[in-house]
């Protein structure tokens, strides 16, 4: 896989980072992002994937230079970017937004598809599009289902920039953490063992309880806990019950 000119790609034992190497987000980059997710999708035993940026900046956003004013614009790169978008959302790991600086945009579109998001104090999350004339992909699609439709349309009609610490109020945040890289390391070591296939299960279920009736929600969740219960995460929790000496109730 690789060499990269956009990003680093790393793994650890159980834990795989990616380093945005470039404050803005162009076309190459979404080739070799979609290129490590065919690598974690395919080959990587990792239960967890860190997103980071490079040089105090998580990501600013869309880079326009690739974009011509005398030409029409190429809506099929916006169609490769949300393509990538739900290819993070969707990998069979745990996935987490470790966000130094701004991530702003596009950036903040990426943050926003990762399962857990921490930040410095000094963060700052924005979405600008609409101020700019345009939209911010599919961030208009999930946003509001973080922080609710009233906050998602001030943030995003306003273009406002956010403190990490509003961001935390409005829930955009996880947690705020003084030292990123300690954080990143502690949690992801209190979260093992990461069972990835109940993660993707659960975070399926929770994305379709929006659009989903009760009735078939059911459904869904006995097929998908059918599923869960033929791994061997859940064969060994049950293996250590029966393990531990019987209380006599």
């Amino acid at each position: 896989m690789g060499p990269f000119t956009t990003l680093t790609f790393r793994e650890d034992g159980d834990v795989a980072t990616v380093v945005l190497s470039r404050p803005r987000t162009n076309m190459r980059m979404v080739r070799e992002l979609t290129a490590v997710c065919d690598n974690l999708d395919d080959v990587s035993p990792c239960s967890a994937v860190v997103f980071r940026g490079d040089n105090g900046v998580f990501s600013e956003g869309m880079d326009f230079q690739e974009f011509r004013p005398d030409q029409p614009v190429d809506i099929h790169g916006f169609n490769k970017w949300e393509k990538l978008c739900v290819r993070i959302e969707r990998l069979p790991k745990l996935t987490i937004a470790a966000i130094e600086g701004a991530a702003i945009g596009a950036g903040l579109q990426l943050a926003l598809v990762c399962d857990l998001r921490l930040a410095t104090p000094e963060s700052v999350l924005q979405l600008d599009e609409v101020r700019k004339g345009f939209l911010p992909g599919m961030a208009t699609f999930r946003l509001a289902k973080s922080i609710g439709l009233g906050r998602a349309k001030r943030m995003m009609l306003t273009g406002a920039p956010l403190s990490a610490a509003e961001a935390v109020d409005i829930g955009i945040l996880d947690e705020v953490c003084p030292s990123l890289d300690e954080r990143v390391r502690a949690l992801v070591q209190d979260l093992q063992p990461i069972n990835t296939v109940a993660v993707q299960l659960a975070r399926r279920l929770l994305n379709e309880s929006y659009s989903t009736s009760f009735e078939d929600g059911i459904g869904n969740f006995l097929a998908a806990q059918h599923r869960a219960c033929t791994q061997s995460a859940f064969i060994r929790t049950l293996e250590k019950a029966h393990d531990k000496p019987n209380d006599g109730n």
